[in-house]
């Protein structure tokens, strides 16, 4: 049974999860706030995290930070703000995926079981594929029609980022914000500077231009 780490400091919505998440045959730990969310995570061996944004104590984002120091945990946040920012911060901290609220709960279990299923297929197989690609974060190899790909770490970094969430669309603000941090400033341009690159060593069209909004990897057809 995997343990699901549930930090939300709103009653009604916390007692809503770990409801419905034991239904669907997790194991859940509430917690009410940011720093016993840190002490009941060192007690035990989690399977993910569902972390609240807003939290007395210590907000999400600095739970966040003191999981990632240690755990490379899926953690999946529940936020009631759907500004960029917030999620371009998120996502900069390594977090797996955001719900906003009001969350669907059928939405919010395949969620959860979709980044758990990733998780435990990684634990077998570092690599990850892509139609006929494949990448080993640990090695560093790249696999194209069993062929080795010659990337630099920024071109591996982002092409890791696109197959590993096909179908889901990039803003070049939030590569940037990915692969570059924060206390990147310069142009904007230089993540299209990088696909074009990206796409001549591929060969083909892996990444396409969502025009005015930024780039994806196309949903793989089943």
């Amino acid at each position: 049974m995997k343990m699901i780490l549930i930090v939300e400091d709103e009653p009604d919505i916390q007692e809503l999860l770990c409801a419905y998440l034991r239904n669907a045959g997790y194991d859940p730990y509430p917690a009410g706030d940011g720093v016993e969310a840190m002490a009941l995570f060192q007690s035990k061996p989690f399977d993910l995290v569902l972390l609240d944004l807003m939290l007395p104590k210590i907000d999400g984002f600095g739970v966040c930070e003191l999981i990632r120091r240690q755990s490379q945990i899926p953690i999946l946040m529940l936020t009631a703000l759907d500004g960029e920012e917030e999620q371009l911060r998120g996502f900069h901290l390594d977090i797996d995926d955001y719900v906003t609220k009001p969350f669907s709960m059928p939405v919010l279990l395949e969620k959860i079981r979709v980044i758990l299923r990733r998780r435990s297929s990684a634990a077998e197989d570092p690599c990850v594929h892509y139609r006929d690609l494949s990448m080993n974060p640990d090695t560093r190899e790249v696999l194209l029609a069993g062929c080795s790909l010659d990337l630099t770490a920024r071109e591996f970094e982002l092409l890791l980022t696109f197959v590993t969430a096909p179908g889901r669309v990039f803003t070049r603000e939030m590569l940037l914000a990915k692969l570059w941090g924060y206390d990147f400033y310069g142009d904007e341009r230089i993540v299209d500077s990088h696909i074009k690159n990206l796409r001549h060593k591929l060969g083909r069209d892996f990444i396409e231009t969502i025009r005015g909004v930024g780039y994806r990897a196309a949903k793989e057809i089943p």
